[in-house]
């Protein structure tokens, strides 16, 4: 009977971060799929992102700082004395890079190497381009149209973001349980780019002559927070109201939060001249709670499955449609939910199985 492969990952894992939220989904469709795997993971001292988000699994070895810690370390022996037959690396910009490149000659002895590009464009850093890789992965074809600069294309392939399950839940049980308001409409922000949408405020704030609101904030992000407390100070009507609640939560506690709200707002720019993603709207979409977003390049490829907005009149067009429940409300949720069952965890996770199958 030939044996299961054996995949190794290294990047972030239980943490808040786009990239941790890739390579958790991928790893655990892994093993559901019977796959076994191995991952090397930051310090709890040192990591990408802002907080732990849960209890590592017995597979899990942390081993290294982030790239920028002022004494970049990583141990090398969980690389040489683990079976992998397959090495996956995620978002190579924040691992200590040169510390890798020292033993990536005897990883390369026992396994087929792959990187997942995270980054949105070239680096400058040579350190990122001292391995010779197997096969590089990448979002969408934006990516790949930078990266064949810099690349040979034949290395190159597509696999998209992984999403979390479709997986709606109930309004009024997930306000209750969370102590949050039934009578009043709920605009959710959560995490660092909460910071963003107080730029909104004073838009959403005209629709306080119409509907009751709360806008919920829920971070541990401190820029976000001085604005948001700052605004909270500030409210005098009655209409509208802030909650802040300072958290980093979880999955579970996450989609309560989303499965109580009206809309996630998501109001983050574009990044001159960086190719991107929302890893926020992939780990979302599966709630069942609607997104408005700001058009950008985060969501650019999200075409249909969310709101987006250019201006503020459509803003509001889209808050007032997500609280109506309209036909525009409908066709984004089914966009949504034919988005999210499409580009799975599993799907996606059995085309990253095709590639390391070619490369054997």
């Amino acid at each position: 009977m030939e044996r299961k492969m054996k995949i190794g990952l290294m990047g972030a894992w239980n943490t808040d971060s786009g990239a941790s939220i890739h390579t958790e989904l991928i790893g655990r469709s892994f093993i559901r799929l019977g796959y076994e795997i191995v991952v090397f993971s930051f310090f709890k001292y040192s990591f990408h992102g802002t907080a732990i988000t849960g209890k590592d699994e017995n597979y899990v070895n942390r081993c290294f700082t982030v790239s920028s810690d002022k004494n970049q370390n990583l141990l090398a022996t969980p690389f040489l004395i683990n079976d992998y037959d397959f090495f996956v690396v995620e978002d190579l910009g924040m691992l200590p890079q040169d510390h890798l490149g020292k033993i990536f000659h005897w990883i390369k002895r026992k396994a087929k190497t792959i990187n997942v590009i995270h980054d949105g464009n070239l680096k400058e850093d040579p350190s990122f381009y001292q391995f010779e890789w197997d096969a590089i992965v990448c979002f969408d074809t934006r990516y790949y149209d930078f990266l064949k600069l810099a690349y040979p294309e034949e290395i190159i392939h597509i696999i998209p973001y992984p999403c979390y399950p479709w997986n709606p839940g109930d309004m009024d049980k997930s306000r209750s349980e969370l102590n949050l308001p039934r009578d009043r409409k709920i605009i959710f922000s959560f995490g660092p780019s909460s910071n963003f949408c107080a730029d909104k405020f004073e838009v959403l704030k005209g629709l306080a002559d119409e509907y009751s609101i709360l806008i919920l904030i829920v971070t541990k992000d401190a820029r976000s927070l001085r604005r948001w407390y700052k605004i909270k100070t500030d409210v005098e009507n009655e209409n509208i109201d802030i909650e802040i609640r300072e958290e980093t939560p979880d999955l579970g506690v996450l989609y309560k939060y989303l499965y109580a709200s009206d809309l996630l707002l998501y109001n983050k720019p574009t990044k001159p001249g960086v190719v991107t993603v929302a890893s926020t709207a992939f780990q979302c979409l599966g709630s069942g709670c609607p997104i408005v977003a700001l058009k950008s390049s985060f969501v650019e490829t999200l075409e249909g499955a969310v709101y987006q907005y250019d201006t503020d009149e459509d803003l509001i067009a889209s808050v007032k449609s997500a609280f109506e429940r309209d036909s525009s409300y409908n066709k984004v949720l089914a966009n949504a939910k034919a988005y999210v069952e499409e580009n799975s965890a599993t799907n996606v996770a059995k085309k990253f199985i095709s590639l390391f199958e070619s490369l054997r």
